[in-house]
Protein backbone atom coordinates (compact mmCIF):
# COMPACT_ATOMS: atom_id res chain seq x y z
CA UNK A 1 0.00 0.00 0.00
CA UNK A 2 1.40 3.39 -0.99
CA UNK A 3 2.28 5.58 1.98
CA UNK A 4 -0.09 8.41 1.02
CA UNK A 5 -3.07 6.07 0.59
CA UNK A 6 -2.17 4.52 3.95
CA UNK A 7 -2.18 7.97 5.54
CA UNK A 8 -5.56 8.86 4.06
CA UNK A 9 -7.03 5.89 5.90
CA UNK A 10 -6.16 7.56 9.20
CA UNK A 11 -6.87 11.19 8.31
CA UNK A 12 -9.91 11.30 10.54
CA UNK A 13 -11.31 14.25 12.46
CA UNK A 14 -10.75 14.56 16.17
CA UNK A 15 -7.98 13.78 18.58
CA UNK A 16 -6.91 17.42 18.80
CA UNK A 17 -6.08 18.88 22.20
CA UNK A 18 -6.50 22.57 21.33
CA UNK A 19 -8.47 24.34 18.61
CA UNK A 20 -10.69 21.50 17.46
CA UNK A 21 -11.28 21.44 13.69
CA UNK A 22 -9.68 24.87 13.22
CA UNK A 23 -6.15 23.44 13.32
CA UNK A 24 -7.06 19.89 12.28
CA UNK A 25 -5.45 19.94 8.83
CA UNK A 26 -2.53 18.46 6.89
CA UNK A 27 0.12 19.92 4.60
CA UNK A 28 1.08 17.14 2.22
CA UNK A 29 1.90 14.10 4.37
CA UNK A 30 2.42 16.20 7.52
CA UNK A 31 -0.23 16.70 10.19
CA UNK A 32 -0.17 20.26 11.52
CA UNK A 33 -2.53 20.91 14.42
CA UNK A 34 -2.18 23.77 16.88
CA UNK A 35 1.01 22.36 18.37
CA UNK A 36 2.56 21.85 14.96
CA UNK A 37 2.16 25.57 14.34
CA UNK A 38 3.58 26.49 17.76
CA UNK A 39 6.53 24.19 17.06
CA UNK A 40 7.25 26.07 13.83
CA UNK A 41 6.89 29.40 15.64
CA UNK A 42 9.25 28.58 18.52
CA UNK A 43 11.79 26.76 16.33
CA UNK A 44 11.90 29.62 13.80
CA UNK A 45 12.13 32.32 16.47
CA UNK A 46 14.86 30.43 18.34
CA UNK A 47 16.86 29.93 15.15
CA UNK A 48 16.56 33.61 14.24
CA UNK A 49 17.73 34.59 17.73
CA UNK A 50 20.74 32.28 17.44
CA UNK A 51 21.66 33.79 14.06
CA UNK A 52 21.22 37.31 15.43
CA UNK A 53 23.37 36.43 18.44
CA UNK A 54 26.03 35.02 16.13
CA UNK A 55 25.95 38.27 14.13
CA UNK A 56 26.81 40.17 17.32
CA UNK A 57 29.76 37.91 18.07
CA UNK A 58 33.32 37.88 16.75
CA UNK A 59 32.95 35.03 14.25
CA UNK A 60 30.67 33.12 11.89
CA UNK A 61 32.77 29.99 12.31
CA UNK A 62 30.18 27.28 13.04
CA UNK A 63 32.46 25.61 15.57
CA UNK A 64 33.15 28.79 17.52
CA UNK A 65 29.74 30.51 17.61
CA UNK A 66 28.72 30.81 21.25
CA UNK A 67 25.53 31.99 22.97
CA UNK A 68 26.52 32.08 26.63
CA UNK A 69 24.19 32.06 29.67
CA UNK A 70 24.14 35.09 32.00
CA UNK A 71 26.97 35.74 34.43
CA UNK A 72 26.48 34.19 37.86
CA UNK A 73 26.06 37.67 39.31
CA UNK A 74 22.62 37.95 37.67
CA UNK A 75 21.37 35.01 39.72
CA UNK A 76 17.89 33.90 38.61
CA UNK A 77 16.94 37.34 37.27
CA UNK A 78 16.70 38.63 33.72
CA UNK A 79 19.96 39.62 32.08
CA UNK A 80 20.56 42.22 29.33
CA UNK A 81 20.07 40.78 25.86
CA UNK A 82 23.76 40.61 24.92
CA UNK A 83 24.85 39.53 28.39
CA UNK A 84 22.85 36.33 28.68
CA UNK A 85 19.32 37.51 28.00
CA UNK A 86 19.54 36.05 24.51
CA UNK A 87 20.40 32.66 26.04
CA UNK A 88 17.32 32.93 28.24
CA UNK A 89 15.03 33.69 25.28
CA UNK A 90 16.51 30.87 23.18
CA UNK A 91 16.01 28.48 26.09
CA UNK A 92 12.34 29.46 26.30
CA UNK A 93 12.00 28.91 22.53
CA UNK A 94 13.71 25.52 22.75
CA UNK A 95 11.43 24.34 25.55
CA UNK A 96 8.41 25.69 23.67
CA UNK A 97 9.41 23.86 20.48
CA UNK A 98 10.21 20.57 22.24
CA UNK A 99 7.03 20.66 24.33
CA UNK A 100 4.89 21.54 21.32
CA UNK A 101 6.36 18.66 19.33
CA UNK A 102 5.59 16.22 22.14
CA UNK A 103 1.98 17.44 22.33
CA UNK A 104 1.68 17.17 18.53
CA UNK A 105 2.79 13.55 18.89
CA UNK A 106 0.02 13.06 21.48
CA UNK A 107 -2.56 14.34 18.99
CA UNK A 108 -1.28 11.97 16.29
CA UNK A 109 -1.46 9.06 18.75
CA UNK A 110 -5.05 10.00 19.56
CA UNK A 111 -5.92 10.04 15.86
CA UNK A 112 -4.34 6.64 15.28
CA UNK A 113 -5.89 5.14 18.40
CA UNK A 114 -2.51 4.01 19.72
CA UNK A 115 -0.60 4.30 23.00
CA UNK A 116 1.40 7.34 24.04
CA UNK A 117 4.77 5.56 24.11
CA UNK A 118 6.44 7.90 21.58
CA UNK A 119 5.52 11.23 23.24
CA UNK A 120 6.30 9.76 26.68
CA UNK A 121 9.74 8.64 25.48
CA UNK A 122 10.41 12.01 23.86
CA UNK A 123 9.31 13.73 27.08
CA UNK A 124 12.09 11.92 28.93
CA UNK A 125 14.60 13.44 26.49
CA UNK A 126 13.00 16.87 27.05
CA UNK A 127 13.33 16.27 30.79
CA UNK A 128 17.07 15.71 30.34
CA UNK A 129 17.43 19.09 28.60
CA UNK A 130 15.10 20.77 31.13
CA UNK A 131 17.27 19.45 33.95
CA UNK A 132 20.40 21.05 32.48
CA UNK A 133 18.98 24.49 31.70
CA UNK A 134 16.28 24.93 34.37
CA UNK A 135 16.30 22.50 37.30
CA UNK A 136 20.04 22.52 38.07
CA UNK A 137 20.51 26.29 37.57
CA UNK A 138 17.49 26.99 39.80
CA UNK A 139 18.81 24.67 42.51
CA UNK A 140 22.21 26.36 42.32
CA UNK A 141 20.74 29.86 42.31
CA UNK A 142 21.85 31.22 38.94
CA UNK A 143 21.04 30.75 35.25
CA UNK A 144 24.77 30.97 34.62
CA UNK A 145 25.09 27.31 35.62
CA UNK A 146 23.31 26.30 32.40
CA UNK A 147 25.38 25.18 29.44
CA UNK A 148 26.22 27.58 26.57
CA UNK A 149 24.81 27.14 23.07
CA UNK A 150 27.72 26.42 20.79
CA UNK A 151 29.74 23.43 19.68
CA UNK A 152 33.20 24.01 21.18
CA UNK A 153 31.84 26.11 24.04
CA UNK A 154 29.46 23.32 24.99
CA UNK A 155 32.27 20.76 24.95
CA UNK A 156 34.37 23.12 27.10
CA UNK A 157 31.48 23.38 29.57
CA UNK A 158 31.22 19.59 29.81
CA UNK A 159 34.98 19.30 30.35
CA UNK A 160 35.04 22.07 32.97
CA UNK A 161 32.13 20.57 34.94
CA UNK A 162 33.89 17.20 34.88
CA UNK A 163 37.13 18.67 36.26
CA UNK A 164 35.19 20.73 38.80
CA UNK A 165 34.29 17.46 40.52
CA UNK A 166 37.82 16.06 39.98
CA UNK A 167 36.73 12.94 38.12
CA UNK A 168 33.13 12.90 36.90
CA UNK A 169 33.34 9.24 35.90
CA UNK A 170 33.22 8.41 39.61
CA UNK A 171 29.69 9.85 39.76
CA UNK A 172 27.55 6.72 40.42
CA UNK A 173 24.58 8.00 38.40
CA UNK A 174 26.95 8.80 35.53
CA UNK A 175 28.20 5.21 35.68
CA UNK A 176 24.65 3.93 35.38
CA UNK A 177 23.85 6.30 32.52
CA UNK A 178 26.93 5.34 30.49
CA UNK A 179 26.31 1.64 31.12
CA UNK A 180 22.73 1.98 29.93
CA UNK A 181 23.76 3.98 26.83
CA UNK A 182 26.23 1.29 25.78
CA UNK A 183 23.76 -1.49 26.60
CA UNK A 184 21.13 0.24 24.45
CA UNK A 185 23.58 0.32 21.54
CA UNK A 186 24.48 -3.33 22.12
CA UNK A 187 20.87 -4.55 22.34
CA UNK A 188 19.62 -2.63 19.29
CA UNK A 189 22.73 -3.39 17.23
CA UNK A 190 22.23 -7.10 17.91
CA UNK A 191 18.54 -6.75 17.06
CA UNK A 192 19.22 -4.83 13.84
CA UNK A 193 21.92 -7.28 12.80
CA UNK A 194 19.58 -10.20 13.42
CA UNK A 195 16.77 -8.67 11.35
CA UNK A 196 19.08 -7.95 8.44
CA UNK A 197 20.58 -11.44 8.62
CA UNK A 198 17.12 -13.07 8.66
CA UNK A 199 15.63 -10.91 5.90
CA UNK A 200 18.71 -11.02 3.61
CA UNK A 201 19.62 -14.71 3.33
CA UNK A 202 22.26 -16.09 1.03
CA UNK A 203 21.26 -16.65 -2.58
CA UNK A 204 18.99 -19.65 -2.91
CA UNK A 205 17.76 -19.57 0.72
CA UNK A 206 14.38 -18.35 1.88
CA UNK A 207 13.79 -15.38 4.16
CA UNK A 208 13.79 -16.51 7.79
CA UNK A 209 10.90 -15.92 10.18
CA UNK A 210 10.80 -14.84 13.86
CA UNK A 211 11.03 -18.47 14.99
CA UNK A 212 14.51 -18.67 13.44
CA UNK A 213 15.45 -15.37 15.09
CA UNK A 214 14.31 -16.63 18.50
CA UNK A 215 16.23 -19.85 17.97
CA UNK A 216 19.42 -17.94 17.14
CA UNK A 217 19.43 -16.08 20.45
CA UNK A 218 18.35 -19.13 22.43
CA UNK A 219 21.37 -20.93 21.02
CA UNK A 220 23.64 -17.87 21.49
CA UNK A 221 22.76 -16.68 25.01
CA UNK A 222 20.18 -19.22 26.17
CA UNK A 223 17.19 -16.86 25.97
CA UNK A 224 15.26 -14.81 23.41
CA UNK A 225 13.30 -11.79 24.57
CA UNK A 226 11.09 -11.99 21.47
CA UNK A 227 10.15 -9.63 18.67
CA UNK A 228 8.05 -7.30 20.84
CA UNK A 229 10.26 -7.69 23.88
CA UNK A 230 13.42 -6.45 22.16
CA UNK A 231 11.71 -3.16 21.31
CA UNK A 232 10.46 -2.78 24.86
CA UNK A 233 13.94 -3.57 26.16
CA UNK A 234 15.53 -1.01 23.82
CA UNK A 235 13.02 1.62 24.95
CA UNK A 236 13.53 0.96 28.66
CA UNK A 237 17.31 0.95 28.32
CA UNK A 238 17.26 4.24 26.40
CA UNK A 239 14.88 5.93 28.83
CA UNK A 240 16.95 4.71 31.77
CA UNK A 241 20.11 6.12 30.17
CA UNK A 242 18.57 9.56 29.73
CA UNK A 243 17.00 9.54 33.21
CA UNK A 244 20.27 8.73 34.98
CA UNK A 245 22.06 11.29 32.79
CA UNK A 246 19.72 13.90 34.26
CA UNK A 247 20.24 12.52 37.76
CA UNK A 248 24.04 12.54 37.46
CA UNK A 249 24.19 16.25 36.63
CA UNK A 250 21.45 17.45 38.97
CA UNK A 251 23.14 15.90 42.00
CA UNK A 252 26.50 17.46 41.03
CA UNK A 253 26.47 20.85 42.70
CA UNK A 254 23.07 21.06 44.40
CA UNK A 255 23.64 17.92 46.48
CA UNK A 256 27.34 17.06 46.17
CA UNK A 257 30.00 19.75 45.99
CA UNK A 258 33.22 17.79 46.51
CA UNK A 259 35.13 15.54 44.14
CA UNK A 260 33.25 12.40 43.17
CA UNK A 261 36.14 10.05 44.07
CA UNK A 262 35.64 11.20 47.65
CA UNK A 263 32.05 9.94 47.58
CA UNK A 264 33.35 6.38 47.44
CA UNK A 265 35.02 6.55 50.86
CA UNK A 266 31.95 4.78 52.25
CA UNK A 267 33.06 1.70 50.33
CA UNK A 268 36.55 1.80 51.82
CA UNK A 269 35.09 2.27 55.30
CA UNK A 270 32.95 -0.87 55.18
CA UNK A 271 33.79 -3.15 58.12
CA UNK A 272 34.49 -6.09 55.84
CA UNK A 273 37.87 -4.54 54.88
CA UNK A 274 39.00 -4.39 58.49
Amino acid sequence: MAMLSFERKYRVRGGTLVGGDLFDFWVGPFYCGFFGLTTIFFATLGTVLILWGASQGPTWNLWQINIAPPDLSYGLGFAPLLKGGLWQLITVCALGAFGSWALREVEICRKLGMGYHVPVAFSVAIFGYFTLVVIRPVLMGAWGHGFPYGILSHLDWVSNVGYQYLHFHYNPAHMLAITLFFTTCLALAMHGGLILAASNPQKGNTVRCPEHEDTFFRDLIGYSVGTLGIHRLGLYLALGAVFFSAVCIVISGPFWTRGWPEWWTWWLNLPIWS
